[in-house]
Order: C-alpha cells, then sequence, then structure tokens
C-alpha cells in the first residue's frame, strides 16, 4: 500500500510538537499514538504497530508529547513522564489539530496508548467525547486516568501480556469502572513490553481489527482488511 509520510509541527497549547504522520490514500480513519514513560515518537513498538495499521487502511500520528528541553529535564527527574493532565492536554488539543486539518480527508480519530500513554490517551478521550471514536491500550496504565474513566465514550481495548500480572489487576480494576464499550484482552506468554515472538504483531492485529471496527468509514471508502 502507498503510504505518504511526513514530518509535521503540531501546535498543542504553548509549545510545537514534531510528530510522524503517515497516511494510506482514503484512509479509514487516523490513530493518534501517545507513548510511554521515557520514551518518544521513535519507540520501536509504536512504529511497529503504526506500520501495521497503515497496511490495514488508517492513517498514523506518531509525536512527541514533550519538547526537547522538557525531555532533558525528564531524563533527570522523570516527573513530566507521570504528568498524566499535561499529556492528556496535549493529546486533546493534538485531536483538535487532526479534526481541523483532516490529513488524508478523514476526520474519524482513535488513540493509541502505551504504559502510561494509555491514561493520557483515556483522559483525552474523555475531554474530547465527541472526537475520540476508539481508544486501544498496549500494557497501558489506565487506572493513571483515574475519575476520567467514568467518562470515556469511545469503545476501548485494553490489550496486556499475560505475565505481566500486576497491570493485568490494573487493567481489570479499570476495565471495571468504564462506561463506554470494553474489553480486556490478555496475550498469553507476553511480558511487559511483548518483546516474545510474536506477540507484538497479536497486539498489531487486535489493535487494527478494533479501529477497523470503531472508526467510522467515510463515504466512498472502503475498508481493506
Amino acid at each position: 500500500m502507498d503510504v505518504r509520510g511526513c514530518t509535521v509541527t503540531i501546535p498543542a497549547g504553548e509549545v510545537d510538537l514534531p510528530a510522524d504522520l503517515l497516511v494510506p490514500p482514503e484512509p479509514a480513519g487516523v490513530v493518534l499514538f501517545a507513548h510511554g514513560s521515557g520514551s518518544s515518537r521513535h519507540s520501536p513498538r509504536n512504529v511497529a504497530v503504526a506500520h501495521a495499521l497503515n497496511a490495514g487502511g488508517l492513517g498514523t500520528v506518531l509525536v512527541d508529547l514533550l519538547t526537547a528541553p522538557e525531555d532533558e529535564v525528564d531524563a533527570v527527574t522523570a516527573e513530566l513522564r507521570f504528568d498524566i493532565g499535561l499529556l492528556a492536554g496535549r493529546l486533546a488539543a493534538i485531536v483538535d489539530w487532526l479534526a481541523n486539518e483532516r490529513p488524508g480527508g478523514t476526520a474519524s480519530i482513535g488513540l493509541f496508548g502505551a504504559s502510561t500513554g494509555a491514561a493520557a490517551a483515556l483522559v483525552a478521550a474523555a475531554q474530547r467525547p465527541d472526537l475520540v471514536r476508539a481508544v486501544v491500550s498496549r500494557g497501558g496504565r489506565p487506572d493513571l486516568a483515574g475519575a476520567a474513566l467514568g467518562q470515556v465514550r469511545a469503545p476501548t481495548l485494553l490489550l496486556v501480556g499475560g505475565l505481566d500480572e500486576q497491570v493485568i489487576a490494573l487493567n481489570q480494576e479499570a476495565l471495571s469502572q468504564l462506561r463506554a464499550p470494553a474489553d480486556l484482552r490478555v496475550i498469553s506468554g507476553a511480558t511487559h513490553l511483548f518483546e516474545e515472538p510474536g506477540t507484538l504483531e497479536q497486539v498489531a492485529e487486535a489493535a487494527r481489527s478494533w479501529f477497523q471496527d470503531h472508526l467510522p468509514v467515510p463515504v466512498n471508502a472502503s475498508r481493506p482488511r
């Protein structure tokens, strides 16, 4: 599939954030990624999932949620990576930008969050209920979204490694608080980072199917499988 890629700068409040935008022809939707603590838009796991989504006819946006100076501070203090309010606010601003810019002509937006980024994605989904149509969490900490869990309207898929027992428990508790259609799937034999052979591929396939099923199809656009 012919996927067009470019690096753009997206305004998010008082900062501008670099993002890698990949859009196939007539995308069925666009998925904004929220990386986990200490990571960036170059996360090899998120990049791999993004490519799988692109192959399934979905556009993707991989963005750095911290500026370069903030990232330098965070590398020492680790304080900003857990500032869910800050990260969610920036995600919401990027959602607004996507809704206005409509890359590839689609306004159907999904969020994919990893680790602490999953909490930020869920809070952003609660803040933009009319724009965010689906959420997927990979090895996420949805519990950190707090009261926002009950305000999420987008169908939400929680993916957790079968060997990541503590995170399974946290996701089970979060699932009980979600009022939107939601599902928890455990990937057998996977640890927190899904480094075991074949496990990340299962994450990518599950995410692709979830977004294909829950993002509205634009008029005159087909939905590849």
